[in-house]
């Protein structure tokens, strides 16, 4: 259906079908009614704004809306079934140099962090592709890390062996020994080193879905590639984290009350400092990565790398009993808010005080916005849980 028969269809349902100035306008106004509809997503709402898998190990464990090859270099698919197909571009890389699947699985787990295994086509000054590699900084081209066919191989072989003086993971001293996420900061030298490590649970699952087993062995002579016979494995859950509490709210960030309880909060922000943040990313600010993120952006809000745990569902019940407010729809600023969603992740945001929350999807997939918390149960028909003080017991 194209625009001008979404208009007549508009016109013939509300009756304005007649001559002259009434049909001029009335269309006119039917014009308008429809293109602000469809500016707002309210017309055809996007599948893919649902929190059907809200987790904090990162985005893509449900599929999306089949997103279009026409642009950025994208495969064709939902969105899980082109991660699927990334994956295995980036295994086939690592099988090519031998390397053992703790290669591919850091690879996924950075490319997960960096684009949310997409190839993209833009990114912060000139990233593009999988790994938001810098055409200025060495790593090739944009046509040839972003091309539709090559470029994901080209990119992987860029992470994996380096490229244009820039360290590639076999450059990098014990890499098959060092925790997931910081041999894959070594590589990527991120601004936000703490947040590749709380990928590697849904990269495990992604990679089982995928045929691709990220604990074989490699096969490459070498110190750097092959891995280090008999060492123990190394997860994201003994992963260096820096301690940002150091560097941001102190070992106490303040007390938490409802006018009735207090509690002591021990999370690197503050809760001003945390709902300052919250705002300051959303809206224009906003980034794309945030794609059913929920559990991951509200312990980001606070200042921590990660949860800790998978579904928001679960941190409600990690959080003390003592602290759950079962239906009480009156937190306090700072609060988190939880919902049921009728998946099993569930979705929780950050309460931001007159009636409004820090949320991701609700108005466009992987994007936060300032909305009101009455639209996760009138957008999504989600059913709310209670809200709990920001206590993240198990975060860092």
């Amino acid at each position: 259906m194209n625009e001008r028969d979404m208009v007549r269809g508009a016109l013939q349902a509300t009756g304005i079908v007649k001559k002259g100035l009434q049909l001029k306008v009335g269309a006119i106004a039917v014009v308008v009614f429809v293109m602000a509809l469809l500016f707002m997503g309210m017309l055809f709402p996007g599948g893919s704004a649902e929190a059907a898998s809200c987790q904090d190990t990162g985005p893509g464990t449900a599929d999306a809306a089949p997103v279009s090859g026409s642009s950025g270099g994208q495969a064709t698919g939902t969105l899980r079934q082109q991660q699927i197909g990334y994956a295995k571009s980036i295994d086939s890389v690592a099988k090519k140099y031998k390397l053992p699947g703790r290669a591919t699985l850091i690879a996924l787990m950075t490319a997960m962090q960096e684009s949310t295994l997409q190839n993209l086509d833009h990114g912060h000054l000139d990233s593009v592709g999988l790994f938001q590699q810098r055409p200025s900084m060495g790593w090739g081209s944009k046509a040839q890390i972003t091309d539709p066919k090559t470029g994901p191989e080209f990119a992987a072989t860029s992470f994996f062996e380096g490229r244009g003086g820039n360290t590639g993971l076999v450059d990098v001293k014990d890499w098959q020994t060092l925790p997931l996420g910081t041999a894959a900061q070594k590589v990527q030298k991120s601004a936000h080193p703490g947040l590749y490590a709380g990928h590697e649970s849904a990269m495990r699952s992604l990679a089982k879905e995928a045929g691709i087993d990220v604990d074989r062995a490699g096969t490459a002579t070498g110190s750097s590639a092959g891995g280090t016979a008999g060492a123990d494995p190394v997860t994201s859950e003994n992963n260096d984290c820096p301690d940002t509490s150091q560097n941001v709210g102190g070992a106490s960030s303040g007390t938490f009350t409802d006018g009735k309880e207090s509690w002591t909060l021990h999370n690197p922000r503050t809760v001003d400092q945390a709902i300052a943040w919250a705002k300051r990313q959303s809206g224009a600010n906003s980034t794309a990565l945030w794609y059913q993120r929920c559990l991951a952006f509200t312990a980001n809000v606070y200042g921590w790398s990660f949860s800790g745990v998978q579904y928001a569902i679960d941190h409600y019940k990690v959080v003390p009993a003592s602290m759950r407010h079962d239906g009480d729809r009156h937190p306090p600023p700072g609060a988190l808010m939880y919902w049921d969603t009728g998946h099993r992740a569930g979705h929780i945001a950050v309460y931001l005080g007159d009636g409004k929350v820090a949320s991701n999807d609700i108005l466009r997939p992987g994007y936060i916005d300032v909305v009101d918390a009455g639209l996760i149960e009138s957008k999504w028909g989600a059913k709310y849980i209670g809200w709990t003080p920001p206590n993240f017991p198990k975060a860092g």
